[in-house]
């Protein structure tokens, strides 16, 4: 069964305030990245040092939650029941603290949905590294429609929405354009990575599978026993 049709006057109307939303957020990011140096007297050994910002480890060290995880995601599942109480609601850290046999579908269907991780790159936040932000998501039976992202400290607001392209901080219109794969791929391709949360050290495991595709990819070409990728770039800016 369909969920119920959402209109073009509709869509717009979801599409500012999750815009909106995306922004306050962003603004809740940073008033808590402000407030560590604001407190930095207090909590530092060093009056130049930013407070130390909390956490708590979920699966590895790696894999952690902070207070404004969770104040961020209040604000705002609570801003959007309060808009849409009939929409449906995934939110990182809410569904990773509910036991697994309550765990609500990833997606329903048949009812709009708004999944949202309220502090993606928790580690960086945690280093005031700046490549942190919130990410909003609004899907339509199943299928995303409306996608915000808000990197607060480098001054970028990311959206789109179907049928009306996507933008860089609701000005900049970004081109939406395939690149064809080099003929020689994956030589002239810039490779992301990401390390992931299992960094258990045994040759069987997953940090030791990425580690040798990193230099497979990295090697020149013919190397490596002919795995050798030779690509332009290895970029890892993840966990």
């Amino acid at each position: 069964m369909a969920s119920k049709i959402i209109t073009e006057a509709e869509l717009d109307e979801i599409y500012a305030f999750a815009v909106q939303l995306g922004k306050d957020a962003g603004n809740l990011l940073m008033e808590a990245a402000r407030s560590r140096f604001s407190s930095n007297s207090h909590n530092a050994s060093h009056d130049d040092e930013p407070a130390t910002q909390e956490f708590t480890e979920k699966d590895s060290a790696v894999d952690i939650v902070t207070q404004t995880d969770e104040d961020v995601e209040a604000f705002i599942k609570t801003a959007i029941n309060t808009r849409y109480p009939s929409h449906h609601f995934i939110g990182e850290e809410t569904y990773a603290k509910s036991s697994q046999p309550t765990r609500p579908y990833l997606v329903t269907p048949t009812t709009p949905t708004w999944v949202v991780d309220p502090l993606d790159g928790t580690v960086n936040y945690t280093h005031l590294f700046p490549m942190f932000c919130v990410s909003i998501a609004f899907l339509i039976d199943g299928a995303p429609v409306i996608g915000v992202i808000c990197a607060p400290m480098l001054g970028q607001l990311f959206t789109a929405c179907k049928g009306r392209g996507a933008w860089l901080n609701e000005t900049q219109r970004l081109p939406m354009v395939r690149q064809p794969m080099p003929k020689n791929a994956p030589g002239g391709c810039v490779f992301s990575c990401e390390w992931g949360k299992d960094r258990k050290d045994k040759p069987e495991g997953n940090l030791y599978r990425k580690v040798e595709s990193f230099v497979n990819m990295a090697a020149e070409v013919g190397g490596r026993g002919g795995k050798g990728g030779m690509v332009h770039g290895v970029r890892s800016l993840g966990r």
